[in-house]
This record gives structure tokens, C-alpha cells and sequence, in this order.
């Protein structure tokens, strides 16, 4: 066992790169949708969500495919091909912040091109979600170790979406002046991690042991939309990721749109910390559902996380925007002090909540 894990030091390193690729990509979306806002005044609050909205919805394009071509190709070639569709998804992005710096092209052809960039990125993203976490297993060997390998991936997933809008938001500086090719820093990272783990990938052998052999299957009378719970369990999931991520993404163009006669707009930098934060308390809310998943079911986990979710959603949604000072990661990562409205104080909150249900949903 030894031997093994030594031989597979370094895809396994690779793997948990892309756990934190995964996050950082689609995080991604959130400081972006600030940018192009205030890039193009014509820009509405809808559109700028539009780049996430489509690095989302290549998950239902892709969702099965990928799953086949796991089960066809097997691990290896389907991360390959995840990571080049990546590395083009990202340099699409960076590539429309080149076009909006030349001032030869229609914004919104420029628009279009950074929408592009990020459904294909989605893609990727499908992709890599589908192939990690079974590599992960493999490679340790299955067994507690792989599970091990599989929350140490889970970890720095959520390192990745702590650490992007921190970083992008920094990036940002003066909002009123911002620009996509502000954010070209972390296209290159995010690039720049791809490449390396292409190489890396590419030349060592990693074990498959899930190829489908073709035989002869029967038929069977029931699919899976035959049964109640997968249509609820879907339908849980669907509204919980667009709850998960439309909290960050929402209360970042809040902050840093401000609200005439309450606040003034938030610096991007600032904005960022706060939804660090967020996602940072996702890391903790998995944690927690970690620790006490063996000890309390996951009905009554679920009754109360989600309880108590609605309640700081409600008092996030109706409380005024009163300042208070809330504690945040700052942008060289210590501990600070940020003034936030109190309303996106408690859908910060969520955060926690939010990833602990995740995790007995998983």
C-alpha cells in the first residue's frame, strides 16, 4: 500500500488541485458579474448573472455525456478532456478582456464572447465533478483512505471558493473603472493550474477499474423518475445550488451597487472578503456535517438546517439596511473587521447552514 500511495503522490496532488480548480472557476462568476455591470451600463442586474447562469446550465448539456464518457474512456482521458475544455473555457474569458481593451468590437459581441467563456468552462467544471471524487477513491484505494482523499478535496474546494473573490475583488479596484482584464491575474492561475495538471495527467498511469464491459443488459421496467424520491431529491438539489450560489452572487452586486440613502457603494476588495467569508463558512458548515452526520439522522439534520436557513433568508430579506461590523477575511487573508448592512449579515449566515445540509444531502 506504500508502493501505491507513492506512485500516486502526484495525480493525487492533481485531483485536489482541480477540487480547488472547480471551486475557483465557478466562483469566478460572482466577482465577474460585478465587473461586466459597471463595465457596460447597459448591463442589469439579470445580465451579469447571465455568466453564471450559463456556467450552470452546461451542467444539464453535460451532465450525462460525462457520466458516459467516464464509464467508456475511463478516468484518465475524461479528466484530460475536462482540463482542456477548461483551459479553453477560462482563455475564452480572458480573451474578452483583451477585445474590451482594443475598442474594435461591439460590447455587446465583447458580452457575448465572456457568456461563452463561461458555458464552455461549465462544461469543464460537469466534467471534473464527475471524474474527481471517483479518481480520489481510487487512488487511495477505496476504503477510509479514498473517503479521506475525498474530504481533504471537499477541503480545498472550498479553499477555492473562499480564496476567488477575495482575490478578484482586490483585483478589481476602483469599481467605477472596472474591467474584465482587471480579473486577467486569476485567468492566468486558473490557467496556469490546468496546464500543470494536464502534464502531470498525461504522463502517469492511473488505475481503471470502472470500464463497462459490453454485454448484453436486460431490460428494465423502471427508471429512475419510476421513483418519488429521486424527482424530490432533484428537484432539492436544483433550488438548493440556485439558493447556494445566488446568495454570494446577489449580495456582492448589493454591496458594491449600494442603496441610495442607507450606504454608499462598497469597495470591490471589501465586497470580496464578505463573500469570502461566505464560502468560508461553507468550509465549517462541512465540518460540522462531518462530525456530527454519524450521530444525528439525516432527516432531522435536514428539518433543521433548513429551518434555519429560511429564518436567517427571511430576516436577510427584511430587516433594513442598517450598518453593523462584521468579522471577514481580509484580502491578505487575516482576520478584520468589514460594515456591512446587516441584511447580507445574515445571508453570510447561510453560508454555515447551507454546506452542512449539502452534506447529508451528499
Amino acid at each position: 500500500m506504500n508502493t501505491q500511495r507513492k506512485n500516486y503522490a502526484l495525480p493525487i496532488a492533481m485531483m485536489f488541485a482541480l477540487f480547488f480548480m472547480i471551486a475557483f472557476v465557478t466562483g469566478l462568476q460572482n466577482p465577474m458579474g460585478v465587473i461586466v455591470k459597471n463595465q457596460w451600463t447597459w448591463v442589469t442586474n439579470f445580465m451579469s448573472q447571465l455568466g453564471n447562469f450559463a456556467n450552470f446550465i452546461a451542467y444539464a448539456f453535460m451532465g450525462i455525456p460525462a457520466g458516459l464518457m467516464l464509464q467508456k474512456i475511463g478516468y484518465k482521458k475524461t479528466a484530460l478532456t475536462a482540463i482542456v475544455v477548461g483551459f479553453v473555457g477560462v482563455g475564452i474569458t480572458f480573451l474578452s478582456g483583451q477585445l474590451s481593451t482594443m475598442g474594435d468590437f461591439s460590447n455587446g459581441f465583447i458580452f457575448g464572447v465572456y457568456i461563452s467563456g463561461a458555458f464552455i468552462s461549465g462544461f469543464s467544471m460537469c466534467m471534473l465533478n464527475t471524474v474527481v471524487n471517483p479518481m480520489l477513491n481510487t487512488l487511495g484505494g477505496g476504503g477510509n483512505k479514498g473517503n479521506q482523499l475525498i474530504q481533504i478535496g471537499g477541503s480545498l474546494n472550498s479553499l477555492g471558493a473562499t480564496i476567488v473573490p477575495v482575490l478578484v475583488g482586490a483585483l478589481i479596484g476602483n469599481v467605477a473603472t472596472a474591467q474584465i482584464s482587471n480579473a486577467t491575474p486569476a485567468l492566468f492561475l486558473a490557467m496556469g493550474i490546468f496546464a500543470l495538471a494536464f502534464i502531470v495527467l498525461y504522463f502517469v498511469n492511473i488505475p481503471e477499474p470502472h470500464f463497462v464491459k459490453e454485454t448484453k443488459q436486460e431490460n428494465d421496467k423502471y427508471s429512475p423518475f419510476s421513483f418519488r424520491h429521486f424527482i424530490f431529491g432533484t428537484l432539492a438539489i436544483f433550488f438548493y445550488v440556485g439558493v447556494e450560489v445566488g446568495i454570494p452572487n446577489i449580495a456582492n452586486i448589493f454591496m458594491t451597487s449600494g442603496q441610495a440613502g442607507s450606504f454608499d457603494p462598497m469597495d470591490p476588495a471589501v465586497a470580496g472578503t464578505v463573500i469570502g467569508t461566505y464560502w468560508f463558512l461553507m468550509l465549517i458548515g462541512r465540518l460540522i456535517g462531518g462530525a456530527v452526520g454519524a450521530k444525528i439522522s439525516s432527516r432531522a439534520m435536514l428539518m433543521f438546517v433548513s429551518g434555519l436557513a429560511l429564518v436567517l433568508v427571511l430576516l436577510g430579506i427584511f430587516m433594513p439596511t442598517t450598518m453593523v461590523n462584521m468579522p471577514v477575511f481580509k484580502s491578505d487573508i487575516s482576520l478584520g473587521l468589514a460594515e456591512v448592512p446587516l441584511n447580507v449579515l445574515f445571508f453570510v449566515l447561510c453560508g454555515q447552514i447551507g454546506r452542512a445540509s449539502c452534506r447529508e444531502r451528499g
